[in-house]
């Protein structure tokens, strides 16, 4: 993983992105991932961050998140599997 982050740093670099805007990148990915992963639930994103709710909302406020987005995605279920269509085998002259 630190080597995924280190090419990550150095294609940002070479691009010209400064430290400030690296670490509001950052934050916004990693916040919105977590987020994601709380069905948009800010008080159990904030508690898996380890930060206080708030704390959260402002950061969220801050890097201008949309939690809009991320409440409807959280709400939209993954499409049913169809169930699985097997082919009987018959017997031959029965």
């Amino acid at each position: 993983m630190k080597a995924q982050l280190e090419m990550i740093v150095s294609q940002m670099y070479s691009r010209g992105m400064r430290f400030e805007e690296a670490v509001r990148e950052f934050q916004g990915t990693f916040i919105v991932a977590v987020l994601r992963e709380s069905n948009g639930n800010q008080g159990r994103a904030a508690k898996k961050l380890g930060m206080h709710r708030n704390t959260l909302r402002r950061t969220i406020r801050s890097l201008q998140l949309d939690l809009q987005a991320i409440r409807e995605a959280a709400r939209r279920r993954p499409p049913r599997k169809q169930p699985m269509v097997t082919m009987r085998q018959t017997k031959v002259g029965a």
